[in-house]
């Protein structure tokens, strides 16, 4: 099949779990990784040494491991860089996930400082959006009396970018929007939107979380106007750990910005009278950071940059066409998002008529199969297309063929189960 990995074998023996099997002897069919990526061999090892020989705190031990631990930490910011593309290590922030990241920027803009939303602004999101990019602004525009827009999309799973000119004005203060859609798979046109919201002056957020698994992402090498001001993505997706999320943003912009917690690390001079931060990065690490966290998410970048990210990509478009004209042929399923693998990731949400999503992967879960089975926190995509919730595949660069045949075979059989043929 034109596209997958060529030594996609060699890489399923880099993730120990993909051995196992489960209780009936049944091989594991991991079609989850849009919620959680498996882990490296590589990963794991690294973060074991880390705690059986380097473990101590970071920036504050002036001992050999306070040292070495925090040079390794350092290190997984240079690498994180590099495999964002970032113009600079210090615009690299670590925090606990995603939804951290993003909530990080929402209360940021609610307190002081130049970016400050206030009563009349506007803060523009999708209906697409996981609900960790929608809440947080949602409670920003609550508190203020700012106003929170979105845009639609339509029925094929696109962006409606019909009514960009209404929804981004004078008054738009924040434009976000995540890059790969979690339910829909749709791949947003970040570009386009960044240059109309950069042309009134407006924030760009990006939600990376789906991106950076699989596209390569080089912020550097990206046109001015068209690069977000601040993105995040998390971890645990892109073969990490959890517990480590990073929020990247322009220099300029994470230094108008003020803390999001206060305490040890993030201060320059502390005095009962008042205190000063520091500059980027430390203004926003609070605290004892995530360190094997970090040093897990270093190695877990190392390994998908040596496969290489357009390879990646490549073999999660040839993995996803693959799946959904499998798909084509289950009677009664439905794909919630677009139908074309050139413009869309891995996560393929589907209906079964006459079957309830949590029913399907029950099914799918006694025969070796895991996938995710409800809204995928994106309610409102799914109210978007009448039905409460869904069930998802999603693929990665270790999904093979044949484990997309097994699940074909089992969605059949899943309707003879129940009895609707």
């Amino acid at each position: 099949m034109d596209g997958l990995l060529p030594d996609l074998e060699v890489i399923r023996k880099d993730f120990p779990i993909l051995e196992r099997t489960l209780a009936d002897g049944r091989p594991l069919v991991y079609l989850d990784s849009a919620n959680t990526s498996q882990k490296p061999q590589c990963v794991i090892d690294v973060m074991v040494d880390h705690l059986e020989h380097h473990n101590a705190n970071v920036a504050r031990a002036m001992h050999q491991l306070g040292a070495e631990a925090s040079e390794a930490f350092e290190a997984g910011r240079d690498k994180v860089a590099a495999f964002i593309g970032a113009p600079s290590r210090d615009e690299v922030i670590f925090t606990k996930n995603a939804t951290e990241a993003l909530n990080l920027v929402a209360n940021t803009l609610l307190w002081a400082g130049p970016r400050r939303i206030v009563e009349g602004d506007v803060v523009v999101t999708t209906e697409m959006e996981h609900h960790s990019n929608i809440v947080p602004w949602q409670m920003l525009t609550e508190r203020t009396g700012a106003e929170l827009r979105w845009f639609t999309f339509t029925d094929e799973g696109h962006l409606d970018l019909s009514q960009v000119d209404e929804l981004i004005t004078e008054r738009t203060k924040v434009v976000t929007l995540t890059w790969v859609s979690n339910m829909l798979g749709t791949i947003n046109p970040i570009a386009e939107i960044a240059r109309r919201a950069h042309q009134v002056g407006a924030l760009v957020v990006v939600d990376a979380s789906q991106a950076a698994p699989q596209l390569a992402i080089d912020l550097a090498g990206m046109p001015e106007d068209e690069r977000p001001d601040l993105m995040v993505f998390t971890g645990h997706k892109v073969v990490g750990p959890t517990g480590v999320g990073v929020l990247w943003g322009r220099r300029e912009v994470l230094d108008e910005l003020p803390p999001f917690l206060g305490g040890g690390e993030m201060i320059e001079t502390v005095r009962m009278e008042g205190s000063t931060y520091a500059g980027i990065p430390h203004k926003f690490e609070a605290g004892t950071p995530p360190i094997v966290e970090v040093v897990g998410l270093g190695a877990a970048v190392d390994y998908l940059g040596a496969v290489g990210m357009d390879t990646i990509h490549a073999h999660e478009q040839a993995i996803t066409r693959y799946a959904l004209e499998g798909m084509r042929s289950v009677k009664g399923l439905r794909v919630l998002g677009p139908l074309d693998a050139t413009q869309r990731g891995g996560a393929v949400s589907f209906e079964m008529e006459g079957l309830h999503p949590h029913d399907v992967s029950q099914v799918l879960d006694v025969r070796g199969i895991a996938v995710r089975a409800g809204h995928h926190c994106a309610r409102p995509a799914h109210a978007r297309f009448g039905v409460q919730s869904s069930t998802r595949m999603s693929s990665y660069l270790y999904t093979t063929p044949a484990e997309i045949d097994a699940l074909i075979e089992a969605l059949n059989y899943t309707r003879s189960y129940f009895k609707l043929d």
